[in-house]
């Protein structure tokens, strides 16, 4: 079978689920929460780049044969022709995810990072008997200053994939992404969908908004979070108050740096202006 490969990423509770919930309604489409072909697709090119035994075995072309392999070995068993595979670490991969398949697009989620924050907050705070594997130790988990902190970090849930975004905004493969902002899509999902079917160059189909189903309860459960990946049935904004201190939240909402991507390629569906959410027009409901 001839398959399409895209992507979904960008930055975690910001609707990647819901996404992924939605589009897997056309039957033309799989889609799912994220997968473990970015860490294996990552592992290989360590274990066969210079410095190791394996660095002259293996030839460029090697490489790129056994990358596009991994894709049709994962998904062997997927009869659906376009395939949606999510993962936060494919925007730090776009120069070999190009080489590989060069029309390849890749739909980035954002969210104000102060409702990120937020969400992830409201989480570790609803399942108050958990340990949660979104921190290393105790000192990380003492207070919402230290958990937000430590989440923030470059090489943590929120940094890594905020810095990742980052320099694939601003590099030459930028309009291979069409950037999704999660207040838009809940506001206006019809339109927010045509758009990404535009994007995609792929025919709109009619979406049923009100009965969007997704769950994993068996991974949220590995990470001491119950309810993480699953979403509303019906899309719309649902409102609520900020729990983070004031403090924290509007230092966190200056990192929206996608409403002002200037000499850039990348396409955006963000708010007009680039006005930030206020702190009490947010449900994460549908987030993932």
């Amino acid at each position: 079978m001839t398959r399409t490969h895209h992507f979904i990423s960008g930055l975690p509770r910001s609707g990647s689920t819901l996404l992924s919930a939605i589009l897997r309604q056309n039957p033309r489409f799989h889609a799912d929460m994220s997968s473990p072909v970015a860490p294996l697709f990552q592992g290989f090119i360590s274990q066969v780049s210079a410095g190791t035994e394996l660095s002259s075995m293996v030839s460029r072309r090697q490489r790129a044969d056994i990358l596009r392999g991994l894709f049709d070995s994962f998904y062997r068993a997927q009869q659906r022709p376009v395939v949606f595979d999510t993962n936060r670490r494919w925007t730090a991969c776009l120069p070999p995810l190009v080489r590989l398949f060069p029309r390849v697009r890749i739909v980035c989620m954002v969210r104000n990072v102060a409702w990120i924050m937020d969400s992830l907050e409201r989480q570790f705070r609803q399942n108050e008997f958990e340990d949660t594997q979104l921190f290393h130790n105790a000192s990380e988990r003492a207070t919402v200053y230290s958990r937000v902190e430590a989440l923030g970090q470059a090489d943590r849930l929120v940094g890594l994939p905020w810095h990742a975004l980052r320099e694939a905004c601003y590099s030459e493969f930028a309009d291979h992404l069409l950037l999704v902002d999660y207040d838009i899509l809940v506001q206006q999902p019809e339109r927010v969908l045509h758009l990404i079917y535009e994007f995609l160059e792929e025919r709109v189909f009619e979406h049923d908004l009100t009965a969007v189903q997704f769950d994993c309860p068996e991974f949220d459960s590995q990470l001491g979070l119950d309810g993480l990946h699953r979403v509303h049935p019906q899309v719309a904004p649902r409102s609520r108050a900020t729990i983070l201190p004031p403090d924290l939240f509007e230092r966190y909402c200056q990192l929206s740096f996608w409403h002002e991507l200037n000499d850039t390629g990348v396409f955006r569906i963000v708010p007009a202006g680039g006005t930030p959410p206020s702190s009490a027009n947010h449900d994460d409901r549908h987030v993932a």
